[in-house]
C-alpha cells in the first residue's frame, strides 16, 4: 500500500533549544499546538494532545536527540491509521529552521479528510509557534471573539433553585458593560446550552463553538431564563488585549496599580457594612459578604499556585471545572471571623501574589507563551472584582430589607 508525505518547513527568531522544548515540555506543547498535553519526552515516552473541539491523538516519543530533533508516532481519534512525525531543527545565526515530516499517511480514499486536517493543523500550528516563541501571544486566543461574561457554579441543585429545567449548562454571573452579552439582553442567572449551532453545556464546549468566529461576527444563543428557554442573536466583542510589560518587576508594578484601582470601591462599600450585614445569607445557596472576600482570598491562593505551575512547566489540567468547594469557603470565614479579619487576609493575599511575580526568575520571561500568559492573566479587566462587589451588594440589601 502506498503512503503520503507532507512536509513544511518553519524558520523562527528562536534558538533550537526553545523550539524542542515546544515539542517536549507538556505546557509549552499547549501554548502553541493544542489544548492539553501530557508527555513523557524520552524513547517509548507517552504523547498525548487534545482539543476543546473534541480531537485527540496519542502516541509516543521514536527517538529524540536534544536540541536537534524529535520523533514521534501519532494516532488520532477517527485516524484510519497510525502515522509518524519526525522534527529537525536546525540552527542559524538568528533563529532555528524547522523542518517537519507527517509520513506513513495513506492514500485511500478513507485518508483524504484526515490528509487536508493534517495540512491545515501543522501549517496553523507552526505559524501559532513562531508567534508564542516571537512575541508570547497565541494567535488562537488574541484572534478569538469575547463575550462579556462572567460565570459561576451550575449543578442540578442550583437548576432547581433557579426554575431551569436542566443540568449542563453555562451560568451567568454578570455580564461585562458595552460587550455583546450585555447588548443581546443575557442576564444574571441565565443559562447557556448553546452557541453558534452548537453545544455549549460546559466550559470547553463553549470555547469550541467559538472556533472560526471573530470579533464583529453574530452568532446565536440559546439559553434558559428559569423555565423559559430563550434564542438571541449576539454579536461578539473585541478581546482587550493589555500591554505586557518586559520584565516581571514591571508587571508586579502594574498588577499592584490593578488593586490599587478595586481597592477604593470595595473599601467604601464594606466601610459601610456591620458584621451582621457581612454575615447574613440571601439563601442558603447564596453567599453571604464574607463568604464572597473568603472565595477573593481563595482565588488568590489558586492565582499563586497557578504561577508556580506555570513556571515549573508542570500545570494541572481538568475536563471542566469543579465548581467552589464550600467547605473551603466555610474554612476560610472561621479562621478569620471578623470582617476585618477577612479584609486584611485578601490584603495579605494580593500583597503577596505582587511579591511572588516581582521575585520570578528572570529565564522565566525568556519563555515568551509562558509569561505572556502570565502577564495577559493578571492584567485583563476588573470583570471578576467587579462582579462580586454587585454580588456583596445585593446580599447586604437583602438583609438590610429584613
Amino acid at each position: 500500500m502506498s503512503t503520503e508525505i507532507l512536509k513544511f518547513e518553519q524558520f523562527v527568531k528562536a534558538p533550537p533549544p526553545q523550539v524542542y522544548q515546544a515539542f517536549t515540555n507538556a505546557t509549552l506543547l499547549k501554548e502553541w499546538c493544542c489544548d492539553v498535553a501530557t508527555v513523557d519526552p524520552k524513547p517509548g515516552g507517552r504523547l498525548y494532545m487534545s482539543w476543546n473541539e473534541g480531537f485527540y491523538t496519542s502516541g509516543e516519543y521514536t527517538a529524540l536527540e536534544k536540541d536537534k530533533s524529535i520523533a514521534f508516532t501519532w494516532r488520532g481519534r477517527a485516524d484510519p491509521g497510525q502515522t509518524k512525525v519526525d522534527v529537525n531543527l536546525l540552527e542559524s545565526d538568528d533563529g532555528t529552521q524547522i523542518k517537519l515530516i507527517h509520513s506513513d499517511i495513506g492514500s485511500g480514499p478513507e485518508w483524504k479528510a484526515t490528509t487536508q486536517e493534517f495540512q491545515r493543523g501543522w501549517e496553523n500550528g507552526l505559524k501559532n509557534l513562531v508567534s508564542v516563541l516571537e512575541s508570547g501571544e497565541d494567535l488562537r486566543f488574541v484572534m478569538r471573539p469575547m463575550l462579556g461574561i462572567t460565570l459561576t457554579d451550575f449543578n442540578e441543585e442550583i437548576a432547581k433553585q433557579l426554575g431551569v429545567p436542566v443540568t449542563k449548562g453555562i451560568r451567568i454571573d454578570g455580564t461585562v458593560d458595552g460587550m455583546g452579552a450585555q447588548a443581546a439582553g443575557l442576564e444574571k442567572d441565565d443559562v447557556i446550552v448553546s452557541m453558534n449551532g452548537k453545544p455549549a453545556d460546559d466550559f470547553p464546549l463553549l470555547t469550541s463553538a467559538l472556533t472560526g468566529l471573530r470579533a464583529g461576527d453574530t452568532t446565536e444563543v440559546i439559553f434558559y431564563r428559569g423555565l423559559e428557554k430563550k434564542t438571541i442573536m449576539m454579536e461578539l466583542s473585541r478581546r482587550p488585549i493589555p500591554d505586557i510589560p518586559d520584565t516581571t518587576a514591571e508587571l508586579s508594578q502594574a498588577l499592584e496599580k490593578k488593586y490599587l484601582e478595586v481597592e477604593p470601591q470595595l473599601n467604601e462599600f464594606l466601610d459601610g457594612i456591620t458584621e451582621e450585614d457581612a454575615n447574613y445569607k440571601p439563601s442558603p445557596d447564596d453567599w453571604s459578604v464574607k463568604e464572597v472576600l473568603a472565595h477573593l482570598i481563595q482565588g488568590e491562593r489558586f492565582y499563586q499556585f497557578y504561577i508556580a505551575e506555570l513556571v515549573g512547566g508542570q500545570e494541572r489540567w481538568s475536563d471542566d471545572y469543579a465548581g467552589n468547594l464550600e467547605a473551603s469557603i466555610e474554612a476560610t470565614v472561621a479562621s478569620n471571623p471578623s470582617l476585618y479579619d477577612l479584609r486584611e487576609a485578601l490584603n495579605r493575599a494580593r500583597k503577596e501574589t505582587v511579591l511572588l511575580i516581582a521575585k520570578l526568575p528572570v529565564e522565566f520571561v525568556e519563555r515568551k507563551g509562558s509569561y505572556w500568559r502570565l502577564g495577559y492573566g493578571a492584567l485583563e479587566g476588573q470583570f471578576h472584582d467587579t462582579a462580586h462587589i454587585e454580588q456583596m451588594k445585593t446580599a447586604v440589601e437583602a438583609a438590610r430589607s429584613q
